[in-house]
């Protein structure tokens, strides 16, 4: 049995070495490449009948781009799927696709045996995110359900801010008008309201919240 793909991607390097790697494979069969996903919505309600198993896209394209596209075929085509395979790893992105229902996610640098592991793994009705893509998303809602469980007052929040901007305890408290003890106060409760283990996870978690640029 041969399983139907298309490949959608404005880039014709990458696409030609796509079709090469797929073409070299005898369980797949490639029904058509494209450079943006509105050839492949004009394509798929012209050929209706047309039994399409996978599609492998990227995101960024001219006229329509692959979140359109993924929300078109999920909303239209939902026997479909759909593997993403792009440069960006933006969590913005990431969490966009995976409400839409996307069945896989791998960077444009991934091997040659990711790809087809991934592409094996959706058609076996299995999701596939790649390690790179899973890491970058939960460590995003891991930040997003620390922002909502842990409170930093005011002050708490100045001093974080000034550690991560690599002042001394005495430079903070001179900043703030607080003693040495003070601060060094502060910083030991830091360390523990935030379960971090030193200085550079309160400058790591000050950025992430993006207390410092």
């Amino acid at each position: 049995m041969k399983f139907n793909l298309i490949i959608v991607d404005d880039h014709k390097m990458f696409s030609d070495g796509l079709l090469s790697i797929f073409n070299s494979q005898k369980e797949y069969n490639i029904l058509l490449t494209a450079k943006n996903g509105s050839h492949i919505i004009k394509y798929l309600e012209i050929n209706s009948n047309e039994k399409v198993d996978l599609i492998i896209t990227d995101i960024s394209m001219p006229k329509v781009d692959g979140i359109t596209l993924s929300k078109y075929i999920k909303q239209k085509k939902r026997d479909i799927k759909i593997l993403i395979v792009s440069m960006h790893n933006n969590i913005e992105m990431i969490d966009q696709l995976t409400k839409i229902g996307v069945d896989g996610y791998i960077p444009k640098n991934a091997e040659k045996k990711e790809l087809l592991k991934a592409v094996a793994s959706i058609l076996n009705g299995e999701k596939y995110f790649s390690k790179e893509i899973t890491s970058v998303y939960l460590e995003s809602k891991f930040l997003e359900s620390r922002k909502k469980q842990v409170k930093l007052t005011k002050r708490e929040i100045d001093v974080i801010t000034l550690i991560a901007q690599e002042y001394t305890t005495k430079e903070i408290a001179d900043k703030l008008c607080l003693s040495k003890h003070t601060i060094e106060s502060y910083r030991k409760n830091l360390i523990t309201k935030l379960e971090v283990k030193n200085l550079a996870g309160l400058t790591r978690y000050a950025m992430k919240m993006n207390y410092i640029e």
